[in-house]
């Protein structure tokens, strides 16, 4: 039986940090979604479906779209905006629909707790690190929000940029300090969920590697410099073993290649 609903636009790196968590711990959760410029002729639900004609007619799930969707009108159910107080995606449902959940963290959060595998540390003390990870994380994911955006919208200017590069440079610094000296893992002996978010944002950066040439002539770099494996060995090793791991290649891998393909 399906575990977790989930609608968002997709392909959606922070997303998978619920399918991945989904693939080790044996939950069954349920991906709806498309496009993000394709959201605006959904219907935003628990039951999120291309929008019918009675859909359309239905003028009191008309809302206007904010970050993400600056603007754009979108069609969001009341039951949807019950659940989800804030309007936004990914969204998660308990199976009945009744319960609403938000953030990317607190989604793969609840898949740790459905399922098999201990994901959320070996006693409170490391499921509080583990937390503090993905609250720093949250805090990174927020502060390169904009420059994403921009990229995707093609409005970067050196401001953007400059609070992006700088938010990567405190993440890494944090995440190299506590693989040091040579951990391998975020958080005690085993895979953890602090792992699988940080692989997750730092697959979001990954956007950037098709778009060197638009950077440059704006006399910028990557916010995620060329040289980060110079700069964040240990950092960069475990990004790499993580995306080789068969719970996450299934998703990161088809993404990330396609990436460096076009770069």
């Amino acid at each position: 039986m399906t575990s977790l609903r989930i609608f968002s636009y997709q392909p959606n790196p922070r997303v998978w940090k619920a399918t991945i968590a989904a693939r080790l711990g044996e939950v069954e959760i349920e991906l709806r979604g498309a496009a993000p410029e394709a959201l605006a002729d959904w219907l935003w639900d628990f039951d999120a479906r291309p929008l019918t004609a009675a859909d359309r007619a239905d003028a009191s799930t008309l809302q206007t779209g904010r970050v993400g969707f600056g603007g754009t009108p979108l069609r969001k159910s009341a039951a949807f905006l019950d659940a989800h107080p804030f309007g936004t995606v990914p969204a998660a449902f308990s199976p009945d629909g009744a319960t609403g959940i938000f953030e990317s963290n607190s989604i793969a959060r609840a898949v740790a707790r459905l399922g098999t595998a201990t994901l959320y540390g070996a006693d409170a003390y490391e499921a509080s690190r583990i937390d503090s990870f993905l609250d720093a994380s949250l805090v990174f994911g927020r502060d390169t929000q904009p420059y994403l955006l921009a990229l995707r919208g093609d409005t970067v200017n050196a401001d953007i940029h400059a609070g992006a590069a700088a938010a990567v440079a405190t993440y890494l610094r944090g995440i190299e300090r506590a693989l040091a000296p040579a951990r391998d893992y975020l958080v005690g002996k085993t895979l953890s969920l602090a792992d699988i978010c940080f692989a997750c944002e730092l697959t979001m950066l990954w956007c950037e590697r098709p778009l060197r040439a638009r950077l440059a002539a704006l006399g910028l770099t990557p916010a995620l410099s060329d040289d980060f494996r110079r700069t964040h060995p240990r950092a960069a090793d475990h990004f790499e073993r993580l995306r080789a791991h068969p719970a996450f290649a299934p998703d990161l891998e088809p993404y990330l290649a396609r990436l460096e393909r076009k770069a």
